[in-house]
């Protein structure tokens, strides 16, 4: 860093702090550096784009509380965390990403808080929107003993929620290491998968997925809509397949129907990943968020397998009132 970048990171950082900490006004800011209000304006932006400032809102309340020990008990989790609700609008697609955003916010934290422990931690994660949402709100953290393995197949694509994508960069961010799962989604048949998942990388790959701490997934509907099936990772016959077995939710390469078990599809055949008695062993923190995926998220709670919800406030309330 040369000298005077270096004096910019020192402006930031104290006008951070008199704005955010100590409560001053930009008016009283300007009196006291001598700077344009103007200035001192554009100044804390770049503060907050370059994450010297990190905004926490403290989001608990009676409503997020009572959700939260409602969906605790009646699907017997160790631990809920609502985010508010933000009520539906005329635009669903954008109150998905405002959820997924609410959601990413709390996860990171939750995060954040389980890599402060003594022991190096292992994290298995999954891929996909709302992971993706939690990593880019992580904050910097210097856990270099962490590892973090990627549980199941990479996106046949580029994209931000590819498996690789997000653990490299929850490494990169947390100073520890990432282990890539070198295998795609899903197979062309049973045999080809056979003949991954025997292949040493992934074996060693995925024993160290089996170690875990715990594993923070996500989750997508079954249809023709969904995000798989959106993004060429299943075929049209292969969705429509999956759909006529019974499945209403994946998660972690798994299909699943309303009560929670897994459908009698080949398709459970063919993604290399953990298997459902690696889910059944180890911690499964689930990220849910969008109204979109309350029948998803639903049999996923009622499979047994998730032991800590992250929902978004309005789903809260819908996963709330039951059937």
């Amino acid at each position: 860093m040369d000298h005077s970048t270096d004096q910019e990171q020192q402006l930031l950082v104290r006008l951070a702090w008199l704005y955010y900490v100590g409560g001053h006004s930009q008016e009283e800011i300007s009196e006291q550096t001598g700077l344009s209000r103007f200035k001192i304006l554009r100044l804390l932006s770049k503060a907050r784009e370059t994450k010297i400032v990190k905004i926490s809102i403290d989001h608990h309340s009676i409503e997020t509380h009572q959700l939260a020990d409602a969906l605790t008990r009646r699907f017997g989790l160790l631990e809920c965390i609502v985010t508010p609700p933000l009520g539906a609008t005329a635009d669903p697609q954008a109150d998905e990403v405002r959820a997924r955003h609410a959601v990413g916010i709390c996860a990171a934290a939750f995060l954040a808080r389980r890599l402060q422990g003594a022991t190096p931690p292992v994290v298995g994660l999954a891929w996909g929107r709302t992971i993706a949402a939690m990593v880019d709100e992580m904050p910097k953290l210097n856990r270099t003993d962490a590892r973090f393995v990627s549980l199941m197949g990479s996106l046949s694509r580029t994209a931000r929620t590819n498996p690789f994508e997000v653990v490299q960069k929850l490494a990169e961010t947390c100073g520890g290491e990432a282990y890539i799962l070198p295998a795609p989604f899903i197979t062309d048949s049973e045999e080809d998968y056979q003949i991954i998942m025997a292949q040493s990388l992934v074996r060693q790959t995925l024993a160290l997925a089996q170690k875990a701490d715990f594993y923070i997934a996500s989750f997508g509907d079954c249809s023709m809509n969904s995000f798989i099936h959106q993004h060429g990772l299943l075929r049209s016959e292969e969705i429509e397949d999956v759909i006529s077995s019974g499945a209403v939710a994946d998660m972690l390469g798994k299909f699943f129907n309303r009560d929670g078990k897994p459908v009698p599809s080949k398709l459970n055949y063919r993604t290399p990943g953990v298997s459902l008695d690696d889910m059944a062993r180890h911690e499964i923190v689930l990220l849910a968020a969008g109204l979109a995926k309350a029948d998803a998220a639903a049999a996923l709670l009622r499979s047994g397998l998730i032991n800590r919800l992250i929902v978004d406030g309005d789903l809260a309330k819908v996963l709330a009132l039951g059937d």
